[in-house]
């Protein structure tokens, strides 16, 4: 193993942060896998577990099992993790801007495909493995072309000039209060599901273009957005799964469960055939995978104190009650209902309710929501 500390853009005189990347393996070596924690940097449990698996990679580098790649980013947000207000950590928005830390991350389609349509007798063929490399060296130009400004962007470029190109990528998250569930694109489901076994996932969410160019669909995306645009004469396969994996909720901080969050990824590494030695036997799926569009955002029309009467983890069946959202001042009681049947896999940590906020989600199967499907 060896540390890496990258250099991030000073945003102010006299300061300035780093990104300390720990690789494993041997660089160019197959698979590649990345793994990332705390991008959302008050999302703490995504760092205990990267702790622990890094012990887990130590040791299995010592008796040489590594046989691809692995780089492991503990902590992918020094910007976001060292900011506070009232005493309080800010680290999903960037202060400078309000933007997002998860979110504006390149379009790689964009950036490349004009470049591989103008040279596609030159540069694409027919063989698959050809034009995964060909496609890399293309993002890897653009990416040392790259200029970032900020120091915001400079995160982001050194976040994805070290996952780009992977064959998987895991960004671990966590939500307010919820109970372990991942996001993915639906062409990389089929590798992600032994993952999801492995974890125990009580949901997971399908789409594609969710919206804002996330960093694990801005990697994902890539690949079948090119094969769309290609077409079959210049096949490209889906070489880069990418997922977030939301690991429970901010309060669920503690070594029983980062440690079994380690074990489960180590040995998902191992039916990759990233680390050598007997992976472990899959479980039965959790839950069925359901598409985000079909997910409920529960949303208060009204403010009021806010009183949950189911937990993350509950199904709920159609009308059934979420919530009730109290006026002491009208003597009033909103009731907030199941629109879709499904499971309550996230919900807020607050208690007071504004009009259109987020309070929970539920995983329905069938789809109807459009446009963007994540929320701020």
């Amino acid at each position: 193993m060896h540390r890496t500390d990258h250099a991030l853009h000073s945003q102010s005189l006299g300061s300035h942060k780093t990104l300390s990347s720990f690789h494993f393996g041997t660089v160019g070596a197959r698979p590649k896998v990345y793994i990332q924690a705390s991008l959302h940097a008050e999302e703490l449990p995504g760092m205990l577990a990267a702790y622990h698996l890094r012990h887990l990679l130590e040791q299995a580098e010592a008796q040489g099992q590594i046989q691809g790649e692995i780089i492991l980013v503990p902590v992918a947000n020094p910007i976001g993790l060292a900011q506070r207000v009232d005493h309080k950590p800010m680290g999903r928005f960037e202060l400078n801007s309000s933007e997002n830390f998860n979110r504006h991350y390149p379009d790689f389609c964009a950036a490349v495909l004009p470049q591989l349509q103008n040279e596609l007798r030159d540069t694409l063929g027919t063989d698959p493995a050809h034009n995964v490399r060909t496609v890399r060296q293309a993002v890897a130009a653009w990416l040392h072309d790259w200029q970032p400004a900020t120091e915001l962007a400079s995160q982001r470029k050194t976040l994805v000039s070290l996952a780009f190109d992977a064959d998987v990528v895991l960004d671990l998250h966590c939500d307010c209060e919820a109970v372990l569930h991942l996001y993915t694109e639906t062409p990389c489901w089929p590798t992600l599901e032994p993952l999801a076994r492995l974890l125990g996932a009580q949901a997971v969410l399908l789409a594609q273009k969710s919206g804002g160019l996330s960093f694990d669909e801005s990697l994902s995306g890539l690949w079948w957005q090119l094969a769309d645009a290609l077409g079959p004469a210049f096949p490209i396969p889906q070489a880069c799964c990418s997922t977030t994996v939301e690991l429970r909720g901010e309060g669920d901080v503690g070594h029983a469960w980062a440690k079994a969050d380690a074990q489960a990824i180590f040995g998902y590494l191992q039916h990759l055939d990233v680390v050598a030695g007997p992976a472990p036997a899959l479980p039965d799926l959790a839950c069925a995978a359901t598409p985000l569009s079909g997910a409920q955002v529960v949303r208060s029309p009204v403010p009021g104190v806010l009183v949950f009467a189911i937990q993350p983890g509950n199904h709920v069946a159609l009308g059934a009650l979420v919530a009730e959202v109290i006026n002491p001042i009208t003597d009033t009681v909103y009731a907030l209902r199941a629109e879709v049947p499904g499971v309550l896999y996230a919900r807020i940590h607050g208690r007071y309710a504004t009009p259109g906020e987020d309070l929970a989600h539920i995983a329905g199967k069938v789809p109807f929501r459009t446009g963007n499907l994540l929320g701020a």
